[in-house]
């Protein structure tokens, strides 16, 4: 006497064990939560775009300006404001023209400040300094505040 326990392929789940989907009243549930969380971190993230933005710029800055000091180191003078921050790149044509000028170059490149706008460079400096090297910052143009305050080498 044996009973068989084989069930056939095609008969139905049972009701308890059926799988059901998500009803519409769910799935905007679900979105009105997310668009809410969305809305009070989305600010947050953007708002710290610009201030990305400047610190990168701050960075840059430093770097270009320990590249100008082992500019110092070989030559004993730093490029002229005509020259500007391209000697670090390539040996200037322009006089005073530097006797050991390091084969090629202090730096690889001059990247354009992360609005796009190139850095600027000047001989002498402000306030007693050697030189001055900055980003006009957001709106690309001289002063300004908050985001489109000048970041400069001697204020960092």
């Amino acid at each position: 006497m044996s009973t068989s326990l084989s069930t056939p392929l095609s008969t139905p789940l049972s009701t308890s064990r059926r799988v059901r989907g998500f009803t519409l009243i769910e799935i905007m549930v679900v979105i009105t939560i997310i668009a809410v969380i969305a809305s009070f971190a989305v600010p947050r993230i953007l708002g710290r775009s610009d201030d990305a933005r400047r610190k990168a710029a701050g960075i840059e800055i430093t770097t270009i300006k320990r590249a100008l000091q082992m500019y110092y180191l070989d030559n004993s003078n730093y490029p002229t404001t005509e020259q500007g921050l391209q000697a670090l790149v390539s040996k200037p044509t322009l006089a005073p023209i530097p006797n050991n000028w390091k084969a090629g170059g202090y730096v690889e490149k001059i990247n354009p400040d992360p609005w796009g706008n190139p850095y600027q460079y000047v001989k002498p400096g402000l306030g007693g300094s050697p030189f001055e090297i900055f980003s006009y910052g957001a709106d690309g143009k001289p002063g300004g505040e908050g985001n489109d305050e000048d970041i400069t080498s001697s204020k960092l």
